[in-house]
């Protein structure tokens, strides 16, 4: 097989991957009542916490390419429901923070914990060298369709 053939196949692969991934997101957002945007800004939030950045109302409005009044109703939504929360910053009580909320982040444990558990054994039966280079591809493909995505929205 030649390389573009690769290429080819890799990409319906993604695209397999990410018909299967939303699907199942899907899945978690019509057990627990939550639109779409519901789950996109949870999982903002989530990421955001992962990498010790919590976010603003605002920066997630700007992630979900929402207008502030929208941005508004999804976190007045997720609050009121339970899975976030709201944190007044020490250093300037006018800034706020969003944060999954314990009761939140177990509904995702109770859903996405046997996906994850499926996950790590397939990511087992590769070498380390091999899951390398699968981040560094998934890294590099999604950066590309996030430089895309802002080149079309900014055109």
């Amino acid at each position: 097989m030649d390389r573009r053939e690769r290429t080819r196949e890799l990409g319906r692969e993604l695209r397999r991957y990410f018909v299967e991934a939303r699907l199942v997101t899907h899945a978690f957002a019509e057990l627990h009542g939550l639109h779409a945007t519901d789950l996109h800004a949870l999982i903002e939030i989530m990421d955001s916490e992962g990498r010790g950045e919590p976010i603003t109302p605002g920066r997630l409005g700007e992630a979900l390419g929402l207008s502030s009044g929208a941005t508004t109703a999804v976190v007045d939504r997720l609050e009121r429901l339970g899975h976030i929360r709201r944190e007044r910053t020490a250093g300037d009580r006018r800034r706020v923070h969003l944060h999954y909320d314990e009761g939140g982040m177990e509904l995702a444990r109770e859903f996405f914990g046997p996906l994850h558990e499926r996950i790590y054994r397939v990511v087992g039966e590769f070498t380390e060298e091999e899951v390398a280079v699968a981040h560094r591809f998934l890294t590099a493909v999604t950066d590309a369709a996030a430089d895309h995505r802002r080149a079309v929205r900014d055109s």
